[in-house]
C-alpha cells in the first residue's frame, strides 16, 4: 500500500466513523474489507483504523479482530480481555450500555480467561489512546486560539503554551514508539507510552479548558473517559511500566529496541 492508498483509505475511514459507531460501524468496516485489510495489509490498516477510532470519537469490536488474527483464530467472535487491576472483561458485539466509566464502550466483567498473545492489541490500543490524545489536545487548541482572557489571546500565555506543548511531546513520543514496536516488550512500552500520553493529555487540556471542559455539552469529557478506560485494557500504562522493570532486572540486560 503507497502513500496515495493510505490517503484514500484513511480520507474513507474518516467519513465512515463520522457517521456510525458501534455495531453500524463494524458492519460499515466490513464491507469496506477490513478483515481483508486486517489478513493482508495490518501494519497500515491498524494504525490507520484504531488512531481514527481516537480522533473520531468512534468505536467499534475490532480490538476482537486484532487478537483472534493474532492468535489464528476465525474473526467474528469475542475473547475475554485482561484489564487493569487483575480483572477481566469482554467486548460484546453487539450494542449495548457498558458496565465501564464510558458507558458507550460495550464492556462488561468477566471471568478470569485464557492468555492470548496481547503484543498485536497493545499496538492497536495504543494507536487508538495516540488519536483520542490529538483529539483532546486539538479541542484545547481551538479554544485557546478563539478565547480571549485580559484582553489577550489565551494562546499568548506560557502556563497554557507550555501545557499544549508538553502534550503534544508526550504524543510525538508516544508516536514513536509505536511506529518502532514489531515484538512483544516494544507493544508493551509503546502501549505504556499511549497510554500516559493519553492521560497527559487529559490532565493538561483539561486545565486548558478550564470550566467548559467539565461540562456534558463539551466534547472533551468523551474523549477523558475513553483514554481512561482504553489505558486500563491489556494493562494500564502504570501496570506495564511496572512489568517492563521487572523483566528487564529478571534479564539483567535491557535489549536493543530501536537501531538509531
Amino acid at each position: 500500500m503507497d502513500a496515495t492508498e493510505r490517503e484514500l483509505l484513511a480520507e474513507t475511514l474518516r467519513k465512515t466513523m463520522l457517521a456510525a459507531s458501534g455495531q453500524a460501524l463494524a458492519t460499515a468496516l466490513d464491507e469496506l474489507g477490513w478483515p481483508d485489510l486486517l489478513a493482508e495489509e495490518a501494519k497500515a490498516a491498524v494504525p490507520a483504523v484504531f488512531a481514527l477510532l481516537g480522533e473520531t470519537g468512534a468505536q467499534a469490536p475490532l480490538l476482537n479482530d486484532v487478537l483472534l488474527a493474532a492468535a489464528g483464530r476465525p474473526l467474528g467472535g469475542t475473547l475475554p480481555l485482561p484489564y487493569a487491576g487483575g480483572s477481566w472483561v469482554v467486548w460484546d458485539r453487539a450494542d449495548g450500555p457498558g458496565a465501564a466509566l464510558d458507558g458507550d464502550l460495550p464492556l462488561r466483567p468477566v471471568p478470569a480467561g485464557n492468555t492470548v498473545p496481547l503484543a498485536a492489541g497493545r499496538r492497536a490500543l495504543g494507536w487508538w489512546l495516540l488519536g483520542t490524545g490529538r483529539a483532546m489536545l486539538a479541542l484545547a487548541r481551538t479554544h485557546v486560539l478563539d478565547r480571549t482572557q485580559f484582553g489577550r489571546p489565551l494562546a499568548s500565555f506560557q502556563a497554557v503554551r507550555h501545557r499544549l506543548a508538553e502534550t503534544l511531546v508526550a504524543l510525538d513520543g508516544a508516536e514513536a514508539t509505536l511506529v518502532a514496536a514489531d515484538d512483544d516488550l516494544g507493544s508493551l512500552l509503546a502501549k505504556a507510552a499511549a497510554g500516559q500520553a493519553a492521560l497527559t493529555a487529559a490532565r493538561h487540556c483539561q486545565q486548558v479548558l478550564g470550566g467548559i471542559g467539565f461540562t456534558a455539552e463539551h466534547d472533551l469529557h468523551r474523549h477523558v473517559r475513553r483514554a481512561l478506560v482504553l489505558d486500563g485494557l491489556l494493562g494500564s500504562a502504570r501496570e506495564l511500566t511496572r512489568e517492563a522493570g521487572a523483566l528487564l532486572r529478571e534479564q539483567g540486560t535491557a535489549p536493543r529496541l530501536v537501531q538509531l
